[in-house]
């Protein structure tokens, strides 16, 4: 039970939901205990057969339509599976990247012919996805990209570079962010999906030693001359990449923000419990009155923060969240979640400086939140236009 009561969405009370919390939690507890994290942690990334385990279990694809191999849920189900990830401190399966992220990209915006021949097998765990914005010199700002997709024949010849891409070392199905008119700017981007096995050109790079997310394999990806068929330009149309980018964002600043809110409480859980149970000048740490008006403040934005999140849910299932509300989820969310965890490593004194104690790989882990997805600068440029 956690220490930490916070309001949680109430259709997380439904029966259905429950039900499915309890077999996801369920399966993270015999599939992912400490010791095999730990290995991914040591590895620098998850091993590909926790994927499949994962997709026969029904973790993936959970609301892709059953039409293509998915399990005919929605959003809320996607929530759970993040949240139970985050109660058993589930490391570095990149399960929301896989099924908040890349997946609707197919089915909102996929042709008939994508959906079929893809969705089934990312279900399954068979294929594992990436996708691929960021390069060297264009992070945050994707109008800045040099990839270029130029047509050849029935094709399109992809050349470039990509980094910090998460599942690079294990993804076989990568939706690639090209320019295939470099001299129409945003209207030039189009989306291709590459499948990497037999694919000549494609190279992975290192391995990042990064931070944090040690169990989260984050890559450099090399395209040299890759030849994409013209089925597989996302949605058949050139130039429309920018404006499935822009539509998706909204949905990915969310699952940060829900990443965050569970960092948050997660970050008090452990403390709370480590605070009353660890003793100096003969009381526990917990007695002292500073400690019970930091956590007493941390808790009090942590709930503000989660009624946020949880409003935000709600717009989503909607239909209703829009780029300045999510940005703002985004961003103060985040930002909130890096000062929890700081103040809560503080009570751990040295120990929380300790790579074994959980509130350590928090810290490091933390730090990403504030620029990926976009940059937290970003999100306030955002918000201000709406303004």
């Amino acid at each position: 039970m956690p220490v930490i009561d916070v309001p949680q969405p109430a259709f997380m009370e439904e029966e259905e939901i429950a039900i499915f919390a309890d077999a996801v939690g369920k399966f993270y507890q015999q599939h992912a205990p400490e010791k095999r994290v730990h290995k991914w942690r040591d590895d620098g990334q998850v091993e590909r057969e926790f994927w499949r385990e994962a997709g026969a279990a029904g973790l993936l694809g959970v609301s892709v339509p059953e039409a293509y191999g998915g399990h005919g849920g929605d959003f809320r189900h996607d929530m759970v599976v993040i949240d139970q990830q985050a109660k058993h401190g589930v490391e570095g399966f990149g399960a929301s990247l896989h099924n908040t992220i890349i997946l609707p990209y197919l089915v909102r915006h996929g042709t008939e012919e994508q959906k079929q021949k893809y969705l089934p097998r990312l279900v399954t765990g068979d294929l594992v996805s990436a996708i691929a914005m960021s390069e060297p010199d264009a992070g945050s700002d994707l109008q800045a990209i040099k990839t270029t997709a130029l047509k050849d024949g029935n094709g399109y010849r992809l050349n470039g570079s990509k980094t910090w891409i998460s599942n690079g070392q294990l993804a076989d199905f990568i939706i690639v962010v090209a320019k295939t008119d470099p001299a129409e700017g945003a209207k030039g981007i189009s989306l291709l999906l590459l499948e990497t096995e037999g694919a000549e050109g494609f190279a992975r790079g290192k391995k990042l030693d990064k931070i944090g997310l040690d169990a989260q394999d984050t890559s450099e990806l090399f395209f040299d001359n890759v030849f994409i068929p013209a089925d597989n330009l996302l949605g058949g149309v050139e130039g429309r990449g920018f404006y499935q980018l822009m539509g998706e964002l909204p949905q990915e600043r969310l699952v940060i923000a829900m990443n965050a809110i569970s960092g948050i409480e997660k970050a008090l859980d452990v403390t709370v419990e480590y605070v009353k149970n660890r003793k100096a000048f003969g009381k526990t740490i917990w007695d002292f009155q500073n400690t019970q008006f930091v956590l007493a403040d941390l808790k009090a934005r942590g709930t503000a923060a989660r009624v946020f999140v949880n409003d935000c849910i709600a717009k989503l299932l909607e239909g209703k969240l829009d780029v300045a509300t999510a940005s703002m989820a985004k961003y103060w969310v985040t930002e909130l979640q890096s000062e929890v965890v700081d103040k809560c490593l503080q009570f751990h004194g040295g120990a929380g400086y300790i790579n074994d104690y959980a509130i350590a790989r928090m810290y490091r882990d933390t730090r990403i939140a504030r620029i990926y997805g976009g940059s937290n600068e970003i999100m306030k440029m955002l918000i201000a236009r709406s303004m």
